[in-house]
């Protein structure tokens, strides 16, 4: 059974965690460094990128993470996304670089902007996409594979160990993103 964490920094990282434990995996809180050395996957869940950033300073695990990163699975939804990409726009931050995207925050308007669309992914068919203050995906490195798209935008992408999703798959009755994800850290 995949041991996946939820980084419980910010954001509604409990649902995170019942969309995994639904799709089979064991899920525990991820806030420091023992924890996250103990789990085979981790979630990063939306929040504000920028306070995310303060929060990983704080707790030290920012490089932590980005090791992580090099050898295990990680997802991350809308300020996950962010912090996932290469590069972070709409300001400039720093991110720990392991999805090679180009992305611009907040892209969508704001949180009277939100909305919950049908998109068609691949391999999954039609989903239930929430979108809360999200980033868009601008540019898609040639390692990466668009898995959906929103408005020609892509939404849901991945690259090697790793799954980024612009929108909180968490917030639907639909755990198939999460199954994937659970897929993917169990090889």
């Amino acid at each position: 059974m995949a041991h996946i964490g939820v980084l419980a920094l910010q954001g509604d990282y409990e649902k995170h965690a019942r969309s995994l434990e639904r799709a089979g995996a064991q899920v525990s809180e991820v806030r420091t460094v023992a924890e996250l050395n103990a789990v085979d996957g981790l979630v990063i869940p939306g929040g504000e990128s920028t306070t995310m950033l303060k929060l990983l300073d704080r707790e030290s695990l920012f490089e932590p993470l980005r090791e992580f990163g090099a050898t295990k699975p990680i997802f991350g939804t809308c300020a996950g996304a962010i912090l996932l990409a290469t590069k972070v726009e709409n300001p400039e931050q720093v991110s720990l670089g392991l999805v090679d995207i180009g992305v611009r925050r907040n892209a969508y308007g704001r949180q009277l902007d939100s909305r919950v669309v049908s998109i068609d992914a691949d391999g999954f068919g039609a989903l239930e996409a929430v979108f809360i203050r999200a980033p868009i995906i601008r540019t898609v490195g040639p390692g990466v594979t668009v898995l959906a798209r929103y408005n020609d935008d892509p939404v849901l992408v991945e690259q090697g160990l790793h799954l980024v999703a612009t929108f909180h798959p968490e917030l639907s009755a639909d755990d198939r993103v999460h199954a994937y994800f659970v897929k993917k850290v169990t090889g």
